[in-house]
């Protein structure tokens, strides 16, 4: 990694993209992600395992943003900025706001992928990336979107829960610049993604653990019923698959490769299935 100047004379170096300050662009059609009610619905689920066990997790919940507040691991974060410098976008962690991050404590925390992991997980899907729609569930400030632009997809398209994140996440897409740019037409979405319409075209969809397991299971459920009314070919890429059980289970499901870091799935007949020309 090369030399990088100290966070604080980064952001002076370029205030425009990484304004701690800035407020969601209100959107009438999407509610706002508020801290009390996230909260709530989060100990309602959590105890159903019993109130003790909550009370546990609540503690270790709260532990984990105090250490994440720290100078200290605010700089560590600083680590994944070298694609920012080159693209002159914001899609490092270090720049999350304390509100997103205790709400992606919740939910999943906001973190961008390394682009070398995921060129190579791409490279292992060996297909042609031409019939494809990418969907990123869970994109945050939209770096994957904007490393996808790089590969010839019909569409990109991520969707994000919280309206912070969705907001430079659009930034970022209007800025983004790149000589190996293929895919021009990226789009993020401002969605729950268990509200959220799957395309009826072939696909390759990106996990990169973006939700509590009651989450994951009702996406799943939400793509089972999207392919058995339009079958078509479809991947899911599982970034850090910390719930990858629930994706083991499912019948229509078969893992066809991975690594300690990911796990590739595929819909089951998806290799017999034609491909639009």
């Amino acid at each position: 990694m090369s030399d990088l100047p100290e966070p604080e004379t980064y952001m002076r170096y370029a205030p425009d993209q990484f304004d701690l300050l800035s407020e969601p662009v209100p959107d009438p059609a999407q509610p706002g992600i508020r801290l009390a009610p996230a909260f709530r619905d989060w100990w309602c689920q959590q105890a159903i395992d019993g109130r003790l066990r909550a009370v546990r997790r609540l503690t270790a919940l709260w532990w984990e943003f105090l250490l994440d507040s720290l100078p200290s691991r605010r700089r560590r974060r600083y680590g994944d900025v070298d694609y920012d410098w080159d693209h002159r976008v914001d899609t490092t962690s270090a720049t999350v706001n304390w509100r997103d991050r205790l709400l992606g404590l919740l939910h999943s925390p906001y973190q961008p992928t390394d682009p070398a992991l995921f060129q190579e997980m791409l490279a292992s899907l060996e297909i042609d990336f031409r019939n494809f729609v990418f969907l990123d569930i869970g994109s945050g400030k939209g770096r994957t979107l904007l490393m996808a632009s790089d590969y010839p997809f019909r569409r990109v398209i991520g969707v994000e829960l919280l309206p912070e994140l969705h907001r430079v996440a659009q930034e970022n897409i209007r800025k983004y610049k790149s000589d190996s740019q293929q895919c021009f037409a990226l789009e993020s979405i401002w969605r729950d993604a268990r509200d959220f319409t799957l395309p009826a075209e072939p696909s390759v969809i990106y996990l990169f653990n973006p939700l509590p397991e009651p989450g994951l299971v009702q996406l799943l459920e939400n793509l089972e019923r999207s392919l058995q009314e339009h079958p078509r070919p479809l991947f899911v890429i599982y970034h850090n698959p910390l719930l990858e059980h629930l994706l083991a289970e499912r019948t229509w499901l078969k893992r066809v490769g991975g690594t300690h870091q990911y796990s590739l799935y595929s819909a089951m007949g998806t290799q017999d299935l034609p491909f639009p020309g």
